[in-house]
Parts: C-alpha cells; structure tokens; sequence
C-alpha cells in the first residue's frame, strides 16, 4: 500500500512504486520493448484512444517510463510529467509546444547556454522572434511583452551566475496576458523548490543532474499542470525525443537518495562557498544562499535549500595562463560538463561571451560543483590551486 504522506523525503521513497504489480520487487523492472500486442480490434482501437495512459508502443513509454514519471509528477506537485532523452530536448519541446511561427517568446539573459542557441537559431530559423531579459526584471517584465508575445521562459538560478528570479511577480503578470511560463528548475530539483505552486505552467528539469545523481546518464522531464500536459506530450510525441527504459530506470533508482544526497551537496557547497568568499582572488561568490548574491531576498522567500553547484568570480587582473595553472593541476575537482553527480566539478564560465541585455564585465567566472567528497579534502585541493595561481604570476 502506498503512503498517503506528502513529505518530500516520504514521496522520494515511494512515488512511482508499486511491489504488487511486479511480484514484490521493490523498484520496478526495466521494460525493453518496441511492439505491443493487443487481443483484439477492439483492444487495439481502445489503446490508440488512450495511448498516454497506458502502454500502447514503446516510444510512447514502457511501465518503467511511467513509473519515473509518476514519481517525478507526485514530487513536483505536477499533473503528469514527461521523460525525455536529456535535459536540452526538454526544454526544446516545451518551447516548441508554445510556438509557432510569427510568436515572440522572452528568455532570461541568464538562460542556458543550449536553449539560448535554440531560440537565437532554429526558432529564428522557423519565423519565432526571442528577446532576452535581465533575470532580476521582476514585474517590470510586463513592459517587454508585446502583442505577438506567446510565452516567457524562466531558468532561477540562471546559469553560471545564479540569479534568482521573481517567479511570482512574473506568473502573474503572464496569467493577466494570457501567456504560457515555463521554469528550468534543475538546480534545485527535487526538493528545494516548487515552481508549479507559484504559476507556472511547464517545469523543466536536466534528471541527468541530482535525479540520476551518479553521472551515468542523460535525462530531461518536463512536470506539466492538467492544461498544459496535453500540448506538451503531443510535442513530445512529435519530435519522438523520449528516454530510454534503462535511463528512467537509473534516474527511478537516483531519486530514492535524492534527498539525503541534496543535503549534504548543500552542505559541501555553502561551506566551500563561504571558504572561497574569504579567499583574496575572489572577488564575489554566486551563490543564492549568500546575502551577496543577486535575488538572495528571492530566495529566501520561494526555496527551501541550495544545491552544491555556484560560481566565484575572480579578481579583474589575474590573467588567463594563471587560471589554467590553477584548473590544470586539480585532484579531486574534475573538470567537465554537466554537475549533480556524487563528484566535485571546476569550470571555466564565460557569460561575457553571451550576455547581450548587460554585457558581463566582471573577472573571470569558474563554476564549481560541490560533490560528495571530505570536505577538507576539497579544500585543501582548492588551495592547493591558489598556490599554483599565485607561482604563475610571481
């Protein structure tokens, strides 16, 4: 029997579970298939009727799929929600759920790299014009809407410098114009905020990040209210961008440790955080859950936690080579992309490169994952580096 409790770490545990349809097995079997048979015309014409809600063909999904969209969906304070192949397509077909040609859609200047490169190119492409906003715009954003104007896209905290939005503030101007919202909510997903409760329409999450948890495969979701999950799944549909059975297995398994794993990223991440802020070669740390960061009062309000992932921004005159000494030489803190996994990350960011609402002119920017490791041990890593910092400009 399932509980009935709406705790997060309850939910995390036993949403999209169900032991009695699977013999008793606690986490449910991967199902690999392509043909469905039915027994009948009548079957048949019945399941192509009804193919979202239950098993018609294996692109549309298998019982693994719906069990990790059931347990993201109860999560998320969703309707249903939707696995795709990555965390990019998502976002791509929630976009495209919305738009058509002759549209306006208004991103955040803070947006993700990828989808910014979508709207500026393939929507462009297809006759849909996007504008970007400054992610702290709040209420003001109603000044930038126009008549053509279908959608407004989020992303709080916006990539590589963590600007926290005013999802409130932006829903209800959107609702008064009749316009769709859609989130990515990945950086603190699936347990630290809940966009769906605050108006908007389309939550978007990179499962690939703290759902999976392990670095071991791609995953998107997009969690939809009742009216917008109709337009979304035809979308998804469309594009045929759906995970895999092994994949939403992986992301199934992840989610069941998302929470005691979230915390202790949290942890790691602020105690990195406030360590890096005292260090002399950093000008400002971006993380929401510093009182320095933009849209701190913003987060205090609407989140309930922080993830491990922020960014420093270094002194203006430490030139490239001395940074690349210090990324070079590091032990523990990989460098790649992608984060949420039980490892540590460094990256180079540059929103100097695609900022065009206020042009970045800031020091350099390095993006850092907290993972799962000693504490002191990251730390003395990360010294470590500043060491080899300061020899290159001695």
């Amino acid at each position: 029997m399932r509980s009935k409790s709406n705790k997060p770490d309850t939910l995390l545990t036993h949403a999209g579970r169900a032991p009695e349809a699977y013999h008793g097995a606690v986490n449910p079997p991967v199902y690999h298939a392509s043909t469905i048979l039915h027994k009948s015309v009548a079957a048949l014409e019945a399941a192509q009727k009804n193919r979202y809600n239950q098993v018609t063909y294996g692109r549309l999904g298998t019982p693994t799929t719906f069990a990790f969209e059931e347990a993201v969906a109860a999560i998320e304070g969703g309707h249903r929600a939707i696995a795709f192949a990555c965390g990019a397509a998502a976002c791509y077909a929630v976009l495209l759920a919305y738009l058509k040609a002759g549209d306006h859609v208004l991103l955040p200047d803070s947006v993700y790299g990828p989808v910014r490169g979508f709207a500026n190119g393939f929507l462009q492409r297809f006759g849909v014009v996007a504008s970007f906003y400054d992610p702290l715009i709040g209420a003001g954003i109603a000044e930038l809407v126009r008549a053509e104007t279908r959608a407004i896209y989020l992303e709080s905290p916006g990539s590589h410098t963590f600007e926290v939005q005013d999802v409130p503030a932006i829903t209800a101007i959107a609702k008064a114009k009749g316009l769709a919202t859609m989130i990515d909510n990945t950086w603190a997903a699936p347990l630290f905020f809940k966009p769906l409760a605050l108006g908007v329409d389309v939550e978007i999450i990179s499962a690939t990040k703290y759902i999976v948890g392990h670095s071991d495969a791609m995953m998107g979701v997009a969690v939809c209210t009742e009216e917008s999950f109709p337009r979304v799944r035809e979308m998804a549909t469309l594009l045929g961008t759906h995970a895999a059975p092994d994949d939403c297995y992986l992301a199934l398994r992840g989610l069941r440790t998302a929470g005691v794993r979230l915390r202790q990223h949290q942890a790691q991440g602020l105690a990195l955080a406030r360590w890096l802020a005292q260090r002399p070669e950093v000008v400002r740390v971006l993380h929401p859950a510093l009182e320095t960061c933009p849209g701190h009062a913003l987060w205090r309000r609407d989140f309930t936690g922080s993830s491990g992932l922020f960014s420093i921004v270094l002194r203006p005159d430490i030139p490239k080579p001395a940074i690349d000494a210090m990324l070079d030489g590091m032990e523990l803190f990989g460098m790649g992309a992608s984060w949420g996994g039980f490892e540590s990350l460094v990256l180079p960011g540059h929103p100097e490169r695609l900022r065009t609402v206020k042009p970045w002119r800031e020091g350099a920017v390095l993006r850092l994952h907290a993972g799962l490791e000693d504490l002191g041990d990251l730390i003395a890593d990360l010294e470590r580096g500043f060491t080899r910092l300061a020899q290159h400009l001695a």
